[in-house]
């Protein structure tokens, strides 16, 4: 008799999912909604760091993997259970760089990102001409398996893998930056003219007499901002152009339109004028989105000829702008503003420095008045905000030293400054300014949005929190809810204390990220209604199109505006996604300099600051911000258990505790450039 088939219904079973994240000892973690999964290098199965893998749990009885940082016994509180990578769901990686080795009949590139472990071959009679030690790009044709190794072809030679430039060519490979600008954009960029009396001409307004000024970092290279500062009589602000369609005057405050006294202009380079909507010049431009930062260069949006000259408001040269004249009250209120296309001419050219110097030891010239009261201006504005619930985050930017060689000479610190910050409450105005002025002509447009951030992210800060005395007289539930006033007393509370600049990365790194979108929607941090990127169309593509989309309302909508308003939505997303990477990339730079600066202090103490902490060390990080990790190897023979919701680490025999935001002496024990990686242990008491 025929077996019968079984009518029993088999549901496939469900296994957990996320990125791997691989450690530089070949172990890596899963974080999945089932929870975060160890993986022993053993069970990699050819998955590469960043790559969304489906995973099984291992038993957790015998045979159990062993945990970077375990002794022995039992899995314990706060270990991750162990799981085994089944297959890789999605690739984070199309190609690699890394170091081409001669292995006849095979080109071997040796990937320089140490998270990946495996080796690409490439046929050595496909590239006979490569010499071994260069550093290559390879595209992967086959990943490896269990059974296979992994293939590739070569793309692009980047240069020779012992230069000492070669690290930062190794960052712009691995993020795929553009560093060559296509023909035809070089071309326009060429015979790019500013032509000052066909722009006067077609109603661009001659504002070269006004005194207007740039301040920014020292070693910028191009300026897309101007400001200037008047005192006006009441009858010298425009008045409403009633029913006049398109106008770029508006009274904000009928009540207080009397009392204006300041007007505050900011002038912003008009490159819309030269990049045109799908000109070679606009396709280059859109793919980069941004220009990228880098720690000895600079890879621009737009090609020099305009970033670095014709649309840099250079000192004594005419320029064409977008400007916007806002007009104050005393109390820095905005009653009207003004907002069409000039031509201007910069009659000085300052670096934060300087412009700091003379804040601090004014003297009675026009230019230090200027700043006087800009400064007074911007801190009204700054207090306006902060009581509407902006947020202050108390940050410290990094930038290495270089010399002309490219090796680092030192770490600069910046933090902000009454000169920085009347230029960012300028451009804070700016940006609002128009904002608003296209959102309520209900005009297509990209805008700035930064969303509240979550509850979860929120509540995982409180248990750490609540280690520091100051946080007993913060509302915990209105914190959670991310009421804006609650969240600012905490940084307040906080500020000047030993764990001020903790407190602010820990908050800072519980917010959602601000991105672009074509409808407008309050930004969280700013306490703005309506917000967008206006200032810096130089170097970023969504500035640009808010300046065409500005000059649409403001004087007719051009040839090809449906394409492009169109378009707005995949833009807005593209910028946002192109934003992360140069972010990302810029960082990566200033690292590896950062450690390479300080490779020549291994065995040096320091005092840092403990900014994390895992179940296999303790991250610290140095006054100069530079980051690294604690091994558990480094901190003792003894086992120790990882509290995950007090962010602790507890050795069992003798408590010793780690704790987020504990000051910490530490030695430096190893430093590692390429792989961005530094080692410390804790310094031992002096005797």
């Amino acid at each position: 008799m025929a077996r019968t088939r079984s009518h029993t219904r088999r549901h496939p079973r469900s296994n957990p999912r996320g990125v791997l994240s691989v450690r530089r000892g070949g172990f890596g973690f899963v974080q999945t909604a089932e929870g975060e999964f160890f993986v022993p290098e053993s069970k990699m199965a050819g998955a590469f760091d960043g790559d969304l893998v489906e995973v099984a749990p291992l038993p957790v009885q015998g045979g159990r993997a062993k945990q970077p940082h375990e002794r022995k016994g039992d899995l314990r509180a706060g270990e991750k259970p162990a799981a085994r990578v089944l297959r890789v769901v999605d690739r984070a990686h199309d190609t690699l760089v890394g170091r081409y080795e001669v292995a006849e009949p095979f080109g071997v590139v040796v990937p320089e990102d140490v998270r990946i472990p495996y080796d690409i071959f490439t046929m050595r009679a496909d590239n006979p001409d490569i010499e071994d030690g260069s550093l290559v790009r390879v595209r992967i044709t086959t990943f490896p398996s269990r059974s296979t190794a992994a293939t590739g072809v070569i793309e692009d030679v980047l240069g020779r893998a012992d230069d000492e430039r070669a690290a930062v060519d190794v960052v712009i490979a691995r993020h795929k930056l553009e560093t060559a600008f296509s023909e035809g954009a070089l071309a326009e960029a060429r015979d790019a003219v500013l032509d000052e009396d066909g722009a006067l001409a077609s109603g661009y307004r001659d504002l070269r007499d006004r005194f207007t000024f740039t301040i920014d970092p020292a070693d910028a290279r191009d300026f897309d901002d101007a400001v200037s500062l008047e005192p006006v009589e009441a009858d010298a602000v425009p008045e409403q152009a009633a029913g006049e369609r398109g106008t770029g005057v508006r009274i904000v405050d009928e009540r207080g339109f009397g009392a204006a006294t300041w007007r505050l202009g900011v002038h912003i380079a008009d490159v819309s004028h030269y990049v045109r909507w799908n000109s070679s010049l606009d396709l280059d431009a859109r793919r980069r989105a941004t220009s990228v930062y880098l720690v000895d260069r600079v890879i621009p949006m737009l090609p020099d000829e305009l970033s670095g000259d014709l649309c840099s408001l250079k000192p004594d040269e005419a320029r064409r702008t977008m400007t916007a004249d806002m007009y104050l009250d005393d109390r820095a209120r905005l009653v009207a503003y003004e907002l069409y296309p000039a031509i201007i001419r910069s009659h000085a050219r300052l670096a934060y420095e300087e412009a700091q110097a003379l804040l601090d030891e004014p003297s009675d010239d026009g230019l230090s008045r200027r700043l006087a009261t800009l400064s007074r201006l911007a801190k009204r504005r700054f207090a306006a905000r902060e009581k509407a619930g902006g947020l202050d985050f108390d940050s410290v930017e990094a930038r290495v030293r270089l010399d002309d060689e490219g090796r680092p000479t030192g770490i600069d610190l910046r933090t902000k400054t009454d000169a920085t910050s009347l230029i960012e409450e300028a451009m804070i105005l700016a940006n609002e300014t128009v904002a608003l002025h296209l959102r309520d002509a209900k005009f297509p447009s990209l805008y700035r949005i930064h969303e509240q951030p979550s509850a979860d992210s929120l509540a995982a800060l409180v248990p750490v929190f609540q280690e520091f005395a100051w946080f007993g007289d913060i509302d915990q539930a209105d914190f959670v809810a991310g009421e804006a006033h609650v969240v600012q007393r905490v940084l307040e509370a906080s500020a000047g204390r030993p764990e001020g600049e903790l407190v602010s990365s820990l908050v800072l790194r519980s917010m959602k990220r601000a991105v672009y979108r074509p409808a407008c929607a309050p930004h969280y941090g700013l306490a703005s209604d309506a917000y967008t990127h206006f200032t810096s169309p130089i170097r970023r593509y969504p500035d640009l199109v808010v300046h065409r989309m500005l000059k649409a309302l403001i004087g007719g909508r051009p040839e090809k505006f449906d394409q492009e308003t169109s378009a707005l939505g995949w833009i807005a997303e593209h910028s946002s996604d192109m934003e992360r990477v140069a972010e990302k990339a810029a960082r990566e730079s200033q690292e590896l300099k950062m450690i390479e600066y300080l490779e020549q202090f291994i065995g040096r103490s320091f005092s840092a600051v403990v900014s994390g902490v895992a179940t296999y060390g303790v991250y610290v990080r140095l006054d100069n911000t530079a980051e690294g990790l604690i091994p558990c190897k480094n901190l003792g023979s003894e086992y120790f258990a990882f509290d995950p919701v007090q962010h602790r680490l507890t050795g069992q025999d003798t408590g010793t505790t780690y704790r987020l935001g504990q000051r910490l002496p530490v030695v430096l024990t190893a430093a590692d450039p390429r792989a961005r990686r530094l080692d410390f242990r804790p310094a031992r008491p002096e005797r």
